[in-house]
């Protein structure tokens, strides 16, 4: 007998007997199953993960040879949406939308008349916007440097 346990936000129990080849399923989405043949191999597949999937996993196997338990933890990476704009005040407004975990945002060139702000969201990710002011500066353009697990990308902009 082989079964999925979640502390996700569903608390799923995916099983399957092996001695009536029935596999049973209480709270589980249809997104989570089986990676291959749940006879042959145990693998969970949860497709398309989405953020309420996070959570530990617990798999327990029971044969003939004994009880095994094997602990998985998931965490859902979400890659920002990222945007580079300007103002009428000469303001730069670079903003990595709903990343989870949040983005880092730096300007080349660098400069201490940058600021930022931070949006968290009921859903876990983070909305990140970084501001750069350079009304007395002699930089003819801007770049948006944004890092994250998930992605790095560089947005430049003329002044």
């Amino acid at each position: 007998m082989v079964t999925w346990r979640s502390n996700s936000s569903s608390c799923c129990l995916l099983s399957y007997r092996t001695d009536f080849n029935e596999t049973s399923r209480q709270n589980c989405s249809e997104r989570i199953t089986w990676k291959y043949s749940s006879a042959s191999d145990p693998a969970l597949r949860i497709y398309p993960v989405n953020l309420g999937d996070e959570g530990n996993y617990t798999c327990e196997i029971v044969n003939r040879e004994g009880n095994f338990k094997i602990f998985s933890s998931l965490t859902v990476i979400v890659p920002p949406t990222v945007t580079l704009t300007q103002d009428k005040s000469r303001v730069a407004v670079c903003q990595a939308s709903a990343g989870k975990p949040p983005a880092d945002i730096s300007w080349i060139p660098a400069s201490n008349h940058s600021s930022e702000e931070e949006f968290h969201h009921p859903n876990g990710t983070v909305t990140r916007v970084s501001y750069f002011g350079w009304p007395n500066s002699s930089f003819p353009s801007v770049t948006c440097l944004v890092t994250h697990p998930a992605m790095n990308q560089t947005l430049g902009m003329d002044l």
